[in-house]
């Protein structure tokens, strides 16, 4: 029979739940510290799956697709809009998100995977999305199908697990007096982004808007942290910060890892290539990773653009390597 595509509905949910933690399970496999598996899986994907499908507003827009070989279930595709951070201009809208939830049965049809891509794609350009982002596992089947169809790296998501736990001399706790420097930091760093790709073009109002979040971040007790140097003289700030639910699917566990986000050194500031020893961006790292550590969390999760290769090196060199990829498609 021909493989039909439909949106999923909640009469759906108990194949799509085995699916998904089919999915989960070779997941875990790949990288067992990254992909935890939660002990209560099938109960987390069918809850998140219930919330998807049902009714009531949602707190981003999102579909799910499925592919039907005749009676049997052949694949699953997941989509969202995803909100623009408010430092950034969002001069193209709202991005369209395909997320690495999406999954194919063993035996689907050939053609399963770019038929839900397609349809995702089309939903999503449908309503209003004129960027596509989409997650996917590096160095795999997915990649290369998302290659094909016109998607480029766009951002790293550089992981490690055994994280240092002795904070380096010579950085410390930040404070709301280094809120100035860490906003002209940020800055440069924003400038740089700006640079390797325009879907980074700061909003007009990026400075106060970092430095009021950052003014609040210091008052929260889920994260840390962490600068080099003072005043004129800071050479760099670095934030450690629990994992959420857009880089996880529902099946996995993600308690025990760490996310670093806002990471910059001035070592960091030509793209090409680091300046200097890079020890001072070293040490920030090794203080984030420290922080993650004293919280019970033993593995780290850097996210860092697909282009900035002097980033990229250090992180190598400290032992991260790729664990997820998100990738580009424009017009």
């Amino acid at each position: 029979m021909p493989l039909t595509l439909r949106g999923a509905t909640p009469a759906d949910i108990d194949p799509m739940a085995t699916l998904l933690h089919e999915d989960a399970r070779a997941r875990q496999r790949r990288d067992p510290a990254l992909w935890r598996l939660a002990d209560d899986a099938r109960q987390r994907i069918v809850q998140a799956l219930t919330r998807a499908l049902g009714p009531g507003d949602q707190p981003v827009r999102q579909a799910w697709w499925i592919a039907e070989d005749g009676a049997r279930l052949a694949g699953l595709a997941h989509a969202m809009h995803l909100p623009v951070p408010p430092i950034y201009a969002g001069r193209f809208g709202e991005p369209g998100l395909l997320l690495a939830d999406g999954a194919l049965a063993a035996g689907a049809p050939p053609d399963t995977g770019a038929r839900l891509r397609a349809a995702a794609e089309a939903g999503l350009r449908e309503a209003g999305a004129s960027l596509l982002l989409s997650a996917t596992l590096p160095g795999g089947a997915g990649q290369a199908a998302l290659a094909r169809a016109g998607y480029v790296p766009l951002t790293l998501y550089l992981t490690k697990s055994g994280l240092e736990t002795a904070a380096p001399a010579g950085v410390r706790a930040a404070t709301e007096a280094d809120v100035p420097a860490i906003t002209t930091l940020s800055a440069a760093n924003r400038a740089t982004l700006a640079a390797l790709d325009p879907f980074w073009v700061p909003h007009p109002e990026a400075d106060a808007r970092f430095a009021a979040w950052m003014t609040r971040s210091l008052t929260l007790t889920d994260r840390d942290m962490r600068v080099a140097g003072t005043g004129p003289a800071m050479t760099g700030y670095v934030i450690a910060q629990p994992a959420t639910p857009l880089h996880f699917p529902a099946a996995h566990d993600f308690s025990g890892i760490g996310v670093i986000d806002d990471y910059y050194a001035t070592e960091f500031a030509d793209p090409a290539a680091l300046s200097g020893s890079g020890g001072s961006a070293a040490a920030l790292l090794q203080a984030a990773e420290a922080a993650c550590a004293g919280r019970g969390r033993d593995t780290a999760l850097v996210v860092c653009p697909a282009a900035w290769h002097s980033k990229i090196a250090l992180l190598e060199q400290a032992g991260y390597a790729p664990g997820l990829i998100w990738m580009i498609k424009r017009g």
